[in-house]
């Protein structure tokens, strides 16, 4: 499996758990906070039902309503943040790269009223992270670092970031490899369990038919979680490239 694969299953998986309903909620009553913990109680649950389409769905109509409300009222930051939250969180389950574009809009208004809100700056770079994975964009994931590096400025210890920092050079066209393994192993050293982190380190090396370097990264992402749903993959990997060798 190829990097960008790689990182759509990462999406699919994440915003899998969402839920229209949910969503809907939070654009009503501007309950970021509610829907975050949510999201969390969603998102450790492995068993959880699958929503019908009609849970999942909002009309276009009522997306536009939402943001002209947004621009009727520039100056609310909260409500540009919030709304612009929620609404990512929906482009994303869609991959709907212009309504990410729309709520980068939103975000970027409500960044330039408060350049130091963390939630706001993070969102902005996955924003531009999607949109340059969708497009297939060099430009847009330079847009994210961008937002990651500012974010990392104010929280240089946050592995998620950094991670996610790291992984806007694996999937660049060209990838930037060494780069990108230089920002996972800061991860690791930020937190040498961070799933995530050993997950990727794994698939690069693998992209680069480093075997004996993958395996160990693997052992460890066993260790931290053997249910990984990636595993396998990896595994079947390690396999295939060893077969593919001994045939030379």
């Amino acid at each position: 499996m190829n990097g960008k694969l790689f990182w759509l299953s990462i999406i699919a998986v994440v915003v899998g758990f969402l839920s229209g309903f949910l969503l809907a909620n939070a654009l009503n009553r501007n309950e970021l906070s509610s829907l975050r913990a949510e999201n969390e109680r969603l998102a450790k649950s492995t068993n959880q039902t699958s929503q019908s389409a009609s849970e999942l769905f909002l009309s276009d109509e009522e997306i536009r309503e939402k943001i002209a409300k947004a621009d009727q009222n520039p100056k609310n930051f909260a409500f540009q943040k919030n709304l612009g939250l929620a609404l990512y969180r929906y482009a994303a389950m869609k991959q709907d790269a212009e309504l990410l574009a729309e709520v980068g809009r939103i975000l970027t208004r409500a960044f330039e009223s408060n350049r130091q809100d963390y939630d706001v700056t993070v969102t902005l770079g996955n924003i531009f992270f999607d949109i340059g994975y969708f497009k297939k964009d060099n430009g847009q994931f330079q847009k994210a670092r961008e937002f990651y590096r500012t974010a990392l400025e104010q929280r240089p210890n946050d592995a998620d970031v950094r991670t996610d920092l790291g992984l806007t050079y694996f999937l660049t066209n060209p990838p930037e490899n060494d780069v990108a393994f230089n920002e996972f192993q800061k991860s690791l050293q930020i937190n040498p369990k961070h799933e995530k982190a050993l997950q990727v380190l794994a698939q690069l090396l693998l992209s680069q038919n480093k075997t004996e370097e993958a395996e160990k990264y693997i052992v460890r992402l066993k260790d931290v979680n053997s249910n990984n749903q990636f595993l396998p993959q990896l595994e079947s990997q390690i396999s295939q490239i060893k077969n593919d060798s001994q045939k030379q």
